[in-house]
């Protein structure tokens, strides 16, 4: 019996200290350099996003300096999977998209697990996508596009890299608007495939707005309708594709992880910050002029929203019959 005192009073011993390191890591956090990992080229709505609010992020936290490292290919997984094997000590961030969950289902064999190899901190920022085409491209709107798409069955490209929101919105919008567009599978996330767009090779392209809007504007690229399913009351001047097609709704979304273990005083740190800098007049005026929703949700809801987000476009995967190769 006295064994088991002493033992039940060492392991109390162990938990208190170990509370103890975790609360004065916490205090002492951040003394160096944190990296921000991005999985996608710069560019793209992930690296837009990254690169506004770890600026904000690293004012916030004083004398630490947040670097992002931009670590594109294999449909965001090998960026995944460096921020998932970095040391838990909130030094090591992984601003994600949306594309982390959503293209699970394509990639079952990928070497990382969100729901289990990252803490989730907050969900920042929902933004729609743009449906653009290239002006070559003899469409005005959602339904001469699906016209012109039925009448012309594998002979329309479109861009987007495996797994990325760029793909399965499309094969989303394949499926339900009954077209078969040609997936151009370009490397590196969103910005190639608008690249892609400009030059005319896959002159469709359902991309998220940070890395689009301004080409439409421009008229680079001729701007159809948006992926809410309304209409946004910062981009009047376009229609959801949800009025041409109805049912019809996705959102790209951006937040940020930590890998599993991290200290939850870190993570709270973080959450912390992250909440206030989302609260910015001037960051969500930003935001929000790009017909963008700036947020802020606890790391319970983030991990929810994650959790339906896996459902949801599994089904897309299994039912458009998308495939990595």
């Amino acid at each position: 019996m006295g064994s088991l005192k002493a033992f039940s009073a060492l392991a109390l011993g162990v938990s208190a200290a170990a509370a103890i390191s975790d609360q004065a890591a916490a205090q002492a956090y951040p003394s160096k350099p944190i990296r921000a990992v991005v999985a996608f080229a710069p560019g793209g709505g992930t690296d837009v996003y990254a690169r506004l609010i770890m600026a904000k992020l690293s004012e916030r936290l004083g004398q630490a300096r947040i670097v992002v490292d931009n670590r594109p290919g294999g449909g965001g997984y090998i960026g995944a999977e460096m921020a998932a094997k970095a040391p838990a000590d909130g030094y090591t961030l992984f601003f994600t998209a949306a594309n982390i969950v959503m293209s699970l289902k394509l990639y079952p064999q990928q070497p990382v697990d969100p729901m289990k190899d990252f803490q989730p901190v907050s969900l920042l920022v929902k933004e729609p996508s743009l449906l653009a085409v290239h002006p070559s491209l003899p469409v005005k709107s959602v339904k001469e596009l699906i016209a012109l798409g039925r009448a012309n069955p594998g002979k329309i490209n479109y861009g987007g890299g495996h797994g990325t929101s760029s793909h399965l919105n499309t094969e989303l919008f394949k499926m339900m608007a009954k077209v078969n567009f040609v997936q151009i599978p370009y490397s590196g996330g969103t910005g190639p495939a608008v690249i892609g767009a400009l030059i005319g090779e896959a002159p469709v392209v359902i991309s998220p707005i940070s890395a689009a809007l301004a080409y439409a504007k421009s008229g680079r690229l001729r701007g159809l309708a948006i992926t809410l399913p309304q209409r946004a009351a910062a981009l009047p001047e376009y229609p959801a594709i949800a009025e041409s097609l109805p049912g019809f709704a996705a959102f790209q979304w951006y937040g940020v992880l930590v890998p599993t273990g991290t200290p939850a005083e870190i993570v709270n740190k973080l959450h912390g910050e992250l909440v206030k800098i989302m609260q910015l007049p001037d960051l969500r005026a930003r935001i929000e002029s790009e017909g963008s929703i700036p947020g802020g949700s606890t790391p319970q809801e983030f991990t929810a929203h994650m959790r339906d987000e896996t459902v949801k476009w599994a089904k897309v995967v299994e039912v458009s019959g998308a495939r990595a190769n």
